[in-house]
């Protein structure tokens, strides 16, 4: 049963979080983002946010700096949305499995293209 709770939780946090960043977060340094997952802890007292961004290192840096930054804000944000007793901690980590899949997708293109020649 509290999986299920936690996992509806962590869906929220998703959806609000990614609402809250793309309408009231207003730092220049936050880039193209997409939340790609949210995992909570069993006691809802720390949730992982999962995310992607586009561009260079340097900016996914600031990105990250940023919304670290604004971390506050954003559990504030969230606690009011959620009506959580206690909003999760927010913790935010890059998500590589877009980069990875599409390095992938361009080693399998040059593949198929090199046969297409033989």
């Amino acid at each position: 049963m509290a999986k299920i709770r936690v996992g509806r939780v962590s869906e929220q946090i998703k959806k609000e979080l990614s609402q809250i960043i793309q309408t009231e977060l207003k730092d220049p340094r936050i880039g193209f983002i997409t939340i790609t997952g949210v995992e909570t802890t069993n006691d809802l007292s720390q949730s992982r946010v999962y995310l992607s961004v586009l561009g260079t290192d340097e900016q996914k840096e600031e990105t990250l700096v940023a919304l670290e930054k604004g971390s506050g804000f954003l559990r504030s944000e969230l606690g009011k949305r959620m009506k959580l007793r206690h909003t999760p901690e927010l913790q935010f980590k890059f998500d590589n499995s877009i980069e990875y899949g599409s390095r992938i997708e361009s080693i399998l293109e040059e593949i198929s293209r090199e046969d297409d020649k033989q």
